[in-house]
């Protein structure tokens, strides 16, 4: 069993994408899906062989940080992009006019934020899990929270769908020193076609 490493908790957003990626490879009985709240124990798992992979969106705030201080036992494998969740701005329907908004802080300029208190979070997951316990007014998370709840909560703001970078990383390195990339991609596509 190939063991891949992702963002938690259940339900996430990472969790929704890491399945994506595993059905696209036809991969879902080959491999499991472990979910960490933070990216810094999944290198340290995988470095030490307990895991193999770790699936992480490219904007996530920790990125730069498991990049640089992993560089030399933990590496890029494979890049993606895939469509986010949808998402919106989901309050409380006891909660007239919110004054502070949850949200995970890559999210942040998805929506205007102006004189709204931020509260970050972990996950847009975490965003949810936060307003169905009463912790929050409202929260950049999943549409669905609403439309699964709408005795609890109304969309303010619809966000749709985001298409984000994702990365791999594994225990070993590919590139070598040299560019990995795939020419036929939809960009190396185009530049075949200017160049024929």
């Amino acid at each position: 069993m190939i063991r891949f490493l992702t963002l938690g908790p259940s339900g996430s957003n990472h969790e929704f994408v890491t399945r994506r990626y595993l059905e696209f490879h036809g991969a879902v009985d080959l491999a499991s899906i472990e979910l960490v709240l933070d990216f810094d124990c999944a290198a340290r798992a995988v470095i030490e062989g307990r895991a193999d992979y770790i699936v992480q969106v490219a904007v996530h705030p920790s990125t730069t940080e498991i990049v640089a201080k992993y560089r030399k036992e933990l590496f890029v494998v494979d890049a993606f992009v895939s469509p986010s969740k949808d998402m919106a701005v989901v309050t409380r329907i006891d909660v007239e006019r919110p004054t502070s908004l949850a949200l995970q802080p890559a999210t942040r300029e998805y929506v205007d934020t102006d004189g709204l208190t931020l509260i970050p979070e972990t996950s847009t997951a975490s965003v949810a899990d936060g307003l169905l316990a009463g912790k929050y007014e409202s929260g950049l998370t999943y549409t669905s929270l609403a439309t699964d709840n709408p005795d609890r909560f109304r969309v303010d703001v619809p966000v749709g769908t985001v298409d984000d970078p994702w990365i791999v990383y594994g225990r070993n390195r590919l590139s070598d020193g040299k560019v990995v990339t795939w020419r036929g991609s939809p960009v190396g596509l185009a530049i075949q076609r200017e160049l024929a």
